[in-house]
């Protein structure tokens, strides 16, 4: 029987159209060489910055490609910092590594000041003068989704520069650049059923921006360095698949997340699920008294179930996740948890698995810790 895999918010599987499409463009030309081969490469870069653009609402010279959200993320914020010589910054307490360990590197050039979140991940204040503002549009953890133009309204009110990591959101939500108002957007291909190693920064016309690294004048000159086209041609792919089912996405997401809460609070004593009144569709924290989430895990794992304790870019690290700590979890709670998450091939017969899964293991792990919590 095949595995179900529920741990989309690390990565999504690589849908079958966008491989198809990536694999003409495996062994091509230089898209900077001016022979017909570069020019072909060319063209399939063109078409797939006017498939990204259309994905958020943006103009096609504002989109700059890199190697994945990490890069993206910290071309958007040490970029806009050396234009602007900024020396004051501004991000939430759930930002993902990659923004606050970005920040707190440059924290003695630039004054860096975490805002506080509440228990539903929202952020509690936004204090005026800070040069550059970071706040993700979704959390990869809990899911939970920021009033980003009320961000920016502010932000532009003092003359600040507002740089949002929509990773978690497009292909999840809506994404409209305009309407949310920001200057600076990231996004990445894997986790829309792209391909992993190639992102995009988003860029309003006219915000200060520098390179982090120079080379020959690629992306107009903000990212040096030879295209991989095929990886790029998938994310254009990946990003027109996303905005052309986005709607039947979100309604079997949100199907599916009724299904699971629904089914493990009838099924599972001592459940609890860290919800937010606005969330992805696809995105479930959750956690089981006298459990822990990583026995959880590796259980869930031996059973053919794939889920997460946190985000999978800080796996393995000895502190437990900032995330959670931040919207008020004990320790204790913070390390029973686990993080469920959809993506675009799942099923209602996932959701009858996994849930069957969870019985089994969180049992047998109270069991074996003498726990009188019953099922």
């Amino acid at each position: 029987m095949n595995r179900v895999y529920l741990d989309a918010n690390a990565t999504t599987p690589l849908d079958a159209r966008v491989k198809e499409q990536m694999s003409v463009w495996l062994d091509c030309g230089n898209a900077s060489s001016p022979h017909a081969e570069g020019r072909a490469a060319r063209d399939a870069i063109d078409r797939a910055r006017e498939q990204v653009a259309a994905l958020i609402g943006a103009h096609e010279r504002e989109i700059v490609f890199t190697s994945g959200a990490t890069e993206a993320n910290a071309l958007a914020l040490l970029g806009s910092m050396r234009a602007t010589k900024a020396n004051s910054t501004f991000c939430s307490a759930i930002e993902h590594p990659s923004v606050l360990r970005t920040l707190e590197a440059v924290r003695n050039a630039a004054k860096l000041t975490v805002g506080a979140v509440d228990g539903h991940g929202t952020l509690v204040e936004l204090p005026d003068g800070h040069a550059l503002v970071s706040v993700m549009y979704a959390n990869n953890e809990t899911g939970v989704v920021q009033n980003v133009p009320a961000l920016a309204e502010r932000v532009h009110g003092y003359g600040g520069i507002l740089h949002c990591d929509a990773v978690q959101a497009c292909g999840k939500l809506p994404v409209d650049v305009a309407a949310l108002g920001v200057d600076l957007l990231t996004l990445s291909a894997h986790k829309m059923h792209g391909p992993k190693g190639v992102g995009a920064l988003y860029a309003k016309r006219g915000t200060p921006m520098e390179p982090l690294f120079f080379g020959g004048e690629h992306e107009r000159g903000m990212r040096a360095g030879t295209e991989n086209v095929a990886a790029i041609v998938g994310l254009g792919a990946a990003a027109e698949l996303a905005s052309v089912e986005l709607s039947e996405r979100n309604a079997l997401w949100t199907r599916l997340h009724a299904e699971l809460v629904g089914s493990v609070r009838a099924q599972i004593d001592g459940a609890h699920f860290h919800l937010a009144p606005t969330q992805l569709p696809n995105t479930l924290s959750m956690r089981f008294d006298d459990a822990e989430g990583e026995a959880v895990l590796l259980g869930l794992d031996l059973e053919g179930v794939a889920v997460a304790t946190g985000s999978a870019c800080s796996s393995g690290a000895a502190e437990p996740s900032h995330v959670l700590r931040a919207i008020g979890l004990s320790e204790r709670e913070v390390e029973q948890s686990i993080r469920v998450s959809f993506h675009a091939q799942n099923t209602s017969e996932d959701v009858t698995r996994a849930v069957a899964a969870m019985c089994k293991v969180v049992k047998g792990l109270r069991a074996l810790s003498g726990s009188s919590n019953a099922l």
